[in-house]
């Protein structure tokens, strides 16, 4: 099944959620989180996934659950893959079971 719309990075949704209002630096997320400036700023601008660990740091601090940030992270990768792929995927044939 093809997806029709690209959906967003978590880091994006992130980034216009909470970082949105200028309330929250990136300096004190990181901090908050007990990880680097640069990993949080990777996330940000959708150059790295959201990992399971960040996703529990993220879920954590933002009271959301972890499952939240990884099945955002799973349905990008996803699409990216789908994307990538669709030539390919094209050319699989379907398992056709024989009747018995």
């Amino acid at each position: 099944m093809i997806r029709m719309h690209k959906p967003a990075h978590p880091g994006e949704v992130l980034r216009d959620g909470v970082f949105s209002t200028g309330e929250v630096t990136v300096t004190d997320a990181a901090k908050a989180l007990g990880v680097t400036r640069v990993a949080l700023s990777r996330v940000l601008n959708g150059k790295s996934a959201v990992s399971a660990e960040m996703a529990v740091r993220l879920g954590k601090w933002l009271n959301t659950g972890a499952e939240i940030w990884l099945n955002m992270q799973t349905q990008y990768d996803l699409w990216r893959a789908e994307q990538t792929l669709k030539t390919t995927v094209k050319k699989i044939p379907k398992l056709v079971h024989a009747d018995r």
